[in-house]
This record gives C-alpha cells, structure tokens and sequence, in this order.
C-alpha cells in the first residue's frame, strides 16, 4: 500500500491506554479498537518505549482482525540503554514479537534531535531500516522529532530517503518559541515529506484549557467537546497523513469519532476562533510538559517530574492552591515518585527533555510555591 492511502485523518494513539489497578485494561482496549474500526479508521501507533502498549494491542487488535485491515506503527529509541547496534536493532525485534503484526506500516527511528540523533548515525540504522523494508519486514521508514527546525532541516537534507516525519503540533505550540511547531511543519512540506501529527491536545492540557479560552470555544459551538477544536486543527493542515489521539478511555474515543467520522476542514470562522484561542493561550506561562516522561526514565532521584509539572500548571491556568496541591500529592507521592525539593541539580533530565525545558529551575520555583 502506498503512503497514507487509504488513511483518514485520525489515529489511534497507544502511548496513554486505561489502566486498572496500574496494569493496562486490555478489555477497555477491545472496546475502543472496536469503535475505531469500525467507524472506518485504521492506524494506530505505539513504540518499543511504551511499557505494555505493542503487547496490549496485539492482544486486542493483532490477534482479533486481519492483518490488512489497519496500519501499525512502532518506534526504535536507540538513545535508551543501547551501547551496541545490535542492542538497537533488538528493539525492532522485540516490537515483532510483541505486537506479533508480522511486519511494521510505519516504522519510526523514534524522537531524533540534539544528543539523540548521533545513536541512529552511529548504529547506521537508517541504512538498516531501509534493508528491513526491502525484507518486507517494513513498509514505510520515517522518524519521529522533538527539536529545532533548523536541526529537522539538516535532518532532511542529510536523509531525503525519510518517507514521513512525526511532528508535534497543536494550536497552542504553533507559534511557541520553546517548540515552533509552524516552523518545524514548514520544514517538513518544503521537504515534501508527508506528516503525521503527536500531541495535537498537548498531552490533554488543550481539553482543559484556561476558562477563557473553554468559554470562547464553547460560546462558538455549544454542542463541540474543547478537545475536539485541537483535533481539528491539526487535521485542516496540508500534507498531514493522520492525526494521533492519545485517547484513554472510552469517552474520549466516542468523542473523537463523533466528529472526526465527517470532518474535512475548518471554515473561516473556526480558523479565527482558534487564532482567538492561541493569543488567549500565550498570555499564560505553562509549563509545556506532554507527560512523555523521558525525564522520569533518567532521574537518579525518581522525582516525579510531570506530575509537579502538572501540579503547577493547574495553579497557573486555574489558581486553586487546594486543588493543585491535591494534585501534587497524588501525581508525585501518591505514584511511589520524590517531591520536587529532591532534585540534586544533575541536569540528565534536560538532556533528554523533547520540550526543552528548564526542568531544575522548575523544580526548585515548585518545591518554593508548595513549600515542599
């Protein structure tokens, strides 16, 4: 199958499934692959880093349809633990055995930039990729990024044999200097690379943003989830394979499917209220934290960094010391995590942060306002 034939413009994102008891809740899972099928939508995308996500959806999407009836997508993150190319390329064949698909639609060399690109290089994996593909063992070689445009340029130019790119996008970074969203897309199309879009809710922060902003978009379309204006931002751009949902339970399926089932494009009006929505957005300093939590994977302290993160951006966009503290309490010590004032000011968690951010300065402003 050529690129992208055949695939509309929502994705099935598996990086934050329902959990029971801490454990994936593989059934809920069954439900949701269900609906998205059957609503006549097709990819979804895990990766190797994902603790339990290929295992959880070959159990109930590999083992349960045909193999031609969706696309699969996975990642190779050889920046995590690999000293050798052969513990790189171990990656693709546990992802094989996990997801048990057989083969890859769209294999990833999963989030390159600043310190992480070198690994790829190195292991001369993106001639490897590109062997695997001749295998038959992948259909389409690309990468996903987390970085500057100027480094996704050279990227590029380095490697035109990229048959995608992964990008984040979302209203709300499309012009934010920490991410450049539109700068990073512009380089992207100029390239003529087809792209399939991560965090388009920003980690579920743009279904709950600011009260202004809710009030606006819900003054504009009533009867619109706020999540979904996200959605479909990412969705009305030129050149987008398909849009990943990192949805989460059932609701939030149904919800996408209500309308992405007939989505096209934004109209005029919906382009200026979103225009409203991102200058409302700019006036508030968030942390622009996605729950990635690559920094929790480094941390000699097992500090639960997103979760202060978090935390703080809810005092920030809501003002409730109460509910923020109450949130710090469950998200950081309530997971088994270290509070922020335990930080030792190593810094490995900026090393290999996809958003930039200044995370001990955070840490330190955190543990000062909650008087940890």
């Amino acid at each position: 199958m050529e690129l992208g034939q055949g695939i509309k413009k929502l994705g099935f994102g598996l990086m934050r499934l329902p959990q029971t008891d801490g454990k994936i809740d593989v059934e809920q899972v069954k439900v949701m692959v269900d609906k998205f099928l059957e609503a006549g939508f097709t990819y979804f995308d895990t990766a190797w880093a994902y603790p339990g996500s290929e295992v959880a959806i070959r159990q109930a999407l590999i083992e349960r349809y045909p193999r031609e009836k969706f696309q699969l997508a996975t990642k190779l993150a050889a920046w995590i633990n690999c000293k050798t190319r052969n513990e790189a390329i171990g990656q693709f064949k546990q992802s094989l055995n996990q997801t048990g698909a057989g083969y890859i639609d769209y294999y990833l060399l999963h989030n390159l930039g600043e310190g992480r690109t070198h690994f790829f290089e190195d292991f001369g994996l993106w001639d490897w990729a590109f062997e695997q593909k001749a295998k038959g063992l992948i259909k389409h070689v690309g990468f996903s990024f987390h970085s500057t445009p100027e480094e996704l340029e050279e990227i590029l130019t380095k490697h035109p044999e990229a048959e995608f790119v992964q990008l984040q996008i979302n209203y709300a970074d499309w012009e934010n200097p920490a991410i450049q969203s539109r700068a990073c897309y512009e380089v992207a199309r100029r390239h003529g690379k087809p792209i399939t879009i991560m965090e388009p809710v920003k980690g579920g922060m743009l279904a709950t943003p600011p009260q202004e902003v809710v009030e606006l978009l819900k003054q504009a379309e009533p009867e619109s989830s706020v999540a979904s204006w996200a959605i479909r931002f990412a969705a009305n751009l030129e050149g987008v394979i398909t849009v990943l949902s990192g949805m989460s339970n059932v609701a939030q399926m149904e919800d996408n499917l209500s309308y992405m089932k007939t989505f096209t494009h934004l109209t005029p009006t919906q382009e200026a209220t979103l225009k409203q929505a991102q200058e409302i957005i700019q006036k508030y300093p968030i942390i622009p934290c996605t729950t990635c939590n690559y920094c929790a994977k480094v941390c000699p302290q097992n500090i639960g960094i997103s979760g202060s993160f978090a935390a703080m951006n809810m005092l920030t966009l809501y003002g409730d010391m109460k509910l923020a503290r109450h949130q710090e309490g469950w998200l950081v010590g309530g997971h088994g995590k270290a509070h922020a004032n335990e930080c030792i000011q190593c810094g490995q968690c900026e090393d290999v942060c996809p958003q930039h951010i200044p995370i001990r300065d955070n840490l330190e402003k955190i543990a000062e306002t909650f008087g940890l």
